[in-house]
């Protein structure tokens, strides 16, 4: 694979590897330097790339390996990224509103990071990432009705938290 194949079948995808490696690293700066290493690392390899049937799964897969194996990493220090939401300012919402939907979004990043690694990664590639059940197999290697069942499992134990959470905060 030379320069030109490599820029037109790799970096359209460094957007979608970038946000994954943040759903994991929860922090810009060690999403980018995951992102970096695998976009070096495929580049280093770009000789072989031609014999995968799928160079983004590739790279989506060797994307969630690092930043797994960068969150076991004893020497990691934990650092949350704040900047991660950003409620739009607006006159037509309350600051109470504004705050309201900060609480929410809080709550389901936090219940979302509860859920077992597959779940999560699932519900990322789906949901945030837009992917079609069939790009996701390809990601996996699970079978489409797997998928369909994990994401499931995923959605109802989240709607499950986000429920209890709310009725325990409101005091019920």
């Amino acid at each position: 694979m030379d320069l030109q194949a490599f820029k037109q079948r790799i970096l359209p995808v460094q957007g979608r590897l970038f946000r994954l490696a943040q759903l994991f690293l929860r922090n810009r700066e060690e999403a980018e330097d995951a992102m970096q290493d695998v976009l070096l690392r495929l580049w280093t390899n770009r000789q072989q790339l031609d014999s995968y049937h799928s160079v983004e799964a590739l790279a989506v897969q060797m994307t969630k390996n690092l930043c797994l194996d960068r969150l076991k990493s004893p020497f990691r220090q934990r650092m949350t990224d704040d900047s991660s939401l950003e409620i739009a300012q607006s006159e037509s919402v309350s600051p109470y509103s504004q705050t309201e939907l900060s609480d929410s979004a809080g709550l389901i990043r936090r219940l979302i990071d509860t859920l077992p690694e597959q779940q999560k990664f699932i519900l990322h590639l789906r949901d945030v990432e837009e992917y079609s059940f069939e790009e996701i197999e390809k990601v996996t290697g699970l079978s489409v009705n797997n998928i369909r069942v994990i994401l499931s499992r995923a959605r109802q134990r989240l709607r499950e938290s986000y429920v209890k959470a709310n009725d325990y905060e409101a005091g019920h």
